[in-house]
This record gives structure tokens, C-alpha cells and sequence, in this order.
């Protein structure tokens, strides 16, 4: 089985701020996944005590808890290392689903390791976890135009045109998820990547 232990859940960890001003920006891009996944799996999210918003339930055939962290994006690790103990989760069966400035609008892009390339939210579960071998679903937002500074680029809610095609991009992710569930790491970069 993909991952690890078989009897560990998967721990499927979208990124966002937040409340309800943040709710359309193009950080929250992984917060919007979640909430796709979440109705697949056919769970409400409910507080848990690691300060996460959470759904347990079965995601391609298998265990996985889904969770949004409660608090904001630079301190995303605290909640998602307390979750890992809890659930008894092993690294390579952590998935956390983020925006990427360094992709294109609406381009996806798996991976497992590598750097936080400057994004606080994967800074802060790398220091909580000690680790950084876990798997990112990276949903692209694309750069920001002209001389607009990406901290501000990122908190700045989809355009209308990109509203157009989100759902459609937030359904390929959520899909993506799954793959990587089922199918593993390398078949999963060999079906998508290749589509794009």
C-alpha cells in the first residue's frame, strides 16, 4: 500500500487562514479542496482539540482524516504535528494540499520532500514535524502581476476570471488526492503531470 503502515489513516491537511475575509483568497486554495474532499467523503468538519477542523472518514477506499488547521497559515505545524501524534500518522502518509505561486494558474504538481520555497505555511509543519518527507499537493495560483509583493498577492481573493475555472481546477486537485491515495506518488505524477 502506498505510504506506510496500513493501519495508520492518511492525514490530508489543506491550507488556508481562518474566517470568513479569507475564505476566496488564492491561500485558501487549499481550505477549498478540503471542503471538496470532505463532501466526497461524505463527512462535516468538527473542532477537534489539536486545533483543527477535522473529518474522519474513507477516501479512495481507504482511512483518512481530513483536516483544516484553526490557526493561521505560519503556524499551520503546531496543529498538524498534534494531529500526526494523535492519529498515529507516519510522515509519508501525511498529504498537505497548498497554494504554489511558482506554478501556473490552475496547474497541479505532486511531490514528496523538498523545501518550503518560501511559503510560511510548509515552514511551519516542516519545524513541527521534524520532518519535511511528506506529500505536497501543490495547486498553482501563478505570480503576482508587475511589482505586486506575493505576501500581498496571496491575500488577495481569485480574480473573476480565474473564479471562472477554479472549480473546475479545486475538482483536479481534489481528484489528484485520491490518485495519490490509491495509486501512489509515482503513478499518480505520471497521470497528471503529464495531462497539464
Amino acid at each position: 500500500m502506498p505510504g506506510g503502515s496500513s493501519t495508520a489513516p492518511w492525514l490530508i491537511v489543506g491550507l488556508g487562514n481562518p474566517g470568513e475575509p479569507y475564505s476566496g483568497n488564492r491561500h485558501n486554495v487549499g481550505f477549498m479542496v478540503l471542503d471538496l474532499l470532505a463532501a466526497r467523503a461524505g463527512g462535516r468538519f468538527k473542532s477537534h482539540r489539536a486545533r483543527a477542523d477535522v473529518v474522519e472518514g474513507r477516501l479512495a477506499g481507504d482511512r483518512a482524516v481530513l483536516a483544516k488547521p484553526r490557526s493561521y497559515m505560519n503556524e499551520s505545524g503546531g496543529p498538524v504535528a498534534a494531529l500526526r501524534d494523535f492519529f498515529a500518522v507516519p510522515v509519508g502518509k501525511i498529504v498537505v494540499v497548498h497554494d504554489e505561486l511558482d506554478i501556473g494558474f490552475g496547474e497541479i504538481r505532486v511531490k514528496q520532500g523538498g523545501g518550503d520555497n518560501g511559503h510560511n505555511g510548509l515552514r511551519s509543519i516542516t519545524k513541527s514535524l521534524g520532518d519535511k518527507e511528506y506529500l505536497r499537493v501543490r495547486v498553482g495560483i501563478g505570480r503576482p502581476p508587475g511589482r505586486m509583493d506575493a505576501a500581498a498577492f496571496v491575500l488577495k481573493d481569485f480574480s473573476a476570471t480565474e473564479r471562472k475555472d477554479l472549480g473546475v481546477h479545486v475538482e483536479r486537485a481534489a481528484d489528484v488526492v485520491e490518485s495519490l491515495l490509491q495509486h501512489g506518488l509515482a503513478a499518480t505524477q505520471n497521470a497528471y503531470h503529464a495531462a497539464q
